[in-house]
């Protein structure tokens, strides 16, 4: 449904923290996630096996035997590093002072190759700068990749391109060291004059894992109708959109943690630090936050169904956004 925005968003506080369950030597000032509390109701609100058949021929007896052979597979990962970044790609944004494309495709590519990050979340992103990372990366990367759409008040769409003509279309994308399968675009209350974003899912082959990507409309997006707010109808569709524990899901999702002193709190819907953690919820009743924005608020968040060991925010220098990073435990 949609409903009317009251108020602006609200700040979250500048206190800088990090949480970690890594051993001794690792960053300073770092400390382990409590166990998880029994579920908390929020009041508001095949793999393929490969199997080789060969026959062996028994020179010594003159006998042929057909032999099955399963062939050694890489085990899947007891941990899995994911990060979500919104790259301010798209230069007319207002993004022109972050940096050129080359820029933003160092700092995506350093973040992988730094962190053991395995999987990006990627919003504002250009699709000729995805394609080069991945490039760069090597073979063993894949990308899924969406369009954002301008819609005008006759209902006709046309996609949102970057400023230079390599960059191509600009949009969102899921970038990852595994391969991608079933990438599904989720359905969602758009506004009805202005930027289609979207969400974007995909599932990890190896760990079996499924992971979502989403762009949330600002509020005031809508041309036609600036009191309307989709948050909640697309939060909604987001959190519908994933299993209960084996998924990670997040992306830039344009508000502020629910709480007192976000009169947005409304549009965030049953799931999200309930049934799923953030990345930085240290309690069941926890919503804070490390500012992700150079705004000072948050904008960007990882939930999971799986156990955390650690969340970091790190500022790559080439967007007005900070990288969230968030390990699991995939077991």
């Amino acid at each position: 449904m949609m409903r009317f925005h009251f108020g602006r968003m609200t700040g979250c506080a500048r206190a800088q923290f990090l949480v970690s369950g890594g051993s001794a030597g690792d960053d300073a000032g770092v400390f382990s996630f409590p166990a998880r509390p029994p579920h908390v109701r929020q009041r508001h609100g095949g793999r393929r096996r490969l199997v080789l058949t060969a026959a062996v021929a028994a020179v010594a007896a003159g006998v042929t035997a057909a032999l099955t052979v399963h062939p050694l597979r890489s085990p899947a990962p007891r941990t899995l590093t994911v990060a979500t970044w919104n790259m301010c790609g798209v230069r007319q944004w207002t993004c022109a002072g972050t940096g050129s494309p080359e820029r933003k495709q160092r700092a995506l590519t350093g973040l992988v190759r730094d962190s053991g990050v395995r999987v990006v979340l990627l919003q504002e992103a250009c699709a000729g700068d995805v394609a080069a990372v991945r490039r760069s990366l090597g073979t063993s990367w894949h990308t899924a990749f969406r369009p954002y759409l301008e819609r005008d008040a006759l209902g006709r769409t046309t996609p949102v391109r970057c400023a230079e003509a390599a960059q191509g279309e600009a949009g969102y994308a899921i970038l990852a060291g595994y391969a991608l399968a079933s990438p599904t675009s989720v359905p969602a209350q758009q506004p009805t004059v202005g930027v289609t974003r979207g969400i974007l899912c995909a599932t990890l082959e190896a760990p079996g894992i499924r992971v979502c990507d989403a762009h949330l409309s600002p509020a005031h997006s809508d041309a036609a109708h600036p009191g309307w707010d989709f948050r909640d109808d697309q939060l909604k569709a987001l959190a519908a959109a994933v299993p209960s524990r084996r998924t990670v899901y997040g992306g830039d999702l344009n508000v502020s943690p629910p709480g007192p002193r976000n009169p947005a709190s409304w549009v965030w819907p049953a799931g999200p630090y309930t049934r799923q953690r953030e990345c930085a919820q240290t309690s069941a009743t926890s919503r804070a936050g490390r500012p992700t924005h150079a705004s000072g608020h948050k904008l960007d968040y990882l939930f999971t169904g799986l156990k955390r060991t650690r969340c970091t925010v790190r500022d790559l220098n080439a967007s007005d956004h900070s990288a969230l990073l968030m390990r699991v435990r995939t077991g």
